[in-house]
């Protein structure tokens, strides 16, 4: 049984975005139907993103020209620095210092919306709550969070600090607060289903037959998507505290060798800002490794 791939329209926008911050509405409505989307999908999206002020649209059909707005590039510019970090991880250049780093908050009722917005923020940047309003991460998340505080207004109700000495309960030993703390075997299904998905795809990169464009950007399309679905709940813990051997260093290292071959397979047209970023983030692991 093979892994079907759903991806949400509003992610194949986001894959789509051009190194000037531009989406061809005709580029998106022909990946689109390649993925099994309808025309009525992606014109529902293009108005749902237009509405939230995540993009602006200039023409109509597909002539429009969409350009992402600021707080969209805001919002997409971090997952660059988590998997850059992942990488890192993976090559064994960022061991665990043994810190962890803890976020209190207290926001008034008042002001629910910012709090619920700091929660969400502290759980997408990896934390795991320890108790009401009290949360804990395994790197440097400070720059993050304080950025995240003051765009909500609630700075000066966060509190950041560091220990040496964490411990629930009775439990302290580093490795077994992880799994107590992050559904490490959801994340590892994840990065199973990654690979899953990766090889038969790297397997068409290095086949014999040439892949034309539009099937090229497809699997670039579907890779990003299926990689974004995996990293998102991972809360990218240092190797120190996660089980070996670790899955997700296995699906990373697929979608790297994906990547090469899709940068080897370039034909020279204008790509979306994804084969630049992943092209050089595989790039720079390459160089990593290379003695």
């Amino acid at each position: 049984m093979t892994d079907s791939i759903e991806i949400p329209t509003r992610m194949l926008v986001h894959a789509l975005i051009r190194e000037d911050g531009t989406v061809g509405a005709d580029e998106l409505y022909t990946v689109a139907a390649t993925l099994g989307m309808s025309d009525q999908q992606v014109r529902l999206c293009i108005k749902r993103l237009v509405t939230e002020n995540r993009f602006t649209s200039e023409g109509r059909g597909r002539k429009a020209l969409l350009r992402a707005t600021e707080d969209t590039t805001r919002a997409l510019a971090p997952n660059a620095d988590f998997l850059r970090h992942a990488f890192r991880q993976d090559a064994g250049l960022a061991p665990w210092d043994g810190v962890w780093h803890l976020a209190a908050f207290a926001v008034p009722e008042s002001a629910r919306a910012a709090r619920d917005a700091l929660r969400e923020t502290l759980l997408h940047l990896g934390g795991a709550p320890l108790q009401g309003g009290l949360y804990v991460c395994a790197n440097a998340w400070e720059p993050y969070v304080e950025e995240a505080a003051h765009r909500l207004g609630a700075h000066g109700e966060l509190s950041l600090l560091t220990t040496t000495d964490l411990r629930k309960g009775d439990v302290r030993e580093p490795g077994e607060l992880a799994r107590r703390l992050w559904p490490l075997q959801e994340v590892a299904d994840r990065y199973h289903r990654l690979s899953r998905i990766a090889q038969p795809r790297l397997d068409r990169l290095n086949g014999s037959a040439g892949l034309s464009s539009s099937e090229l950007l497809t699997i670039a399309v579907e890779l990003a998507a299926e990689l974004t679905r995996a990293m998102e709940p991972d809360p990218l813990l240092p190797p120190q505290l996660l089980p070996q051997p670790w899955p997700g260093t296995h699906a990373r290292e697929l979608i790297a060798r994906c990547w090469a071959a899709l940068r080897g397979s370039d034909h020279g047209e204008a790509r979306p800002a994804l084969f630049r970023f992943y092209a050089d983030l595989t790039r720079e692991a390459a160089d990593r490794t290379t003695p």
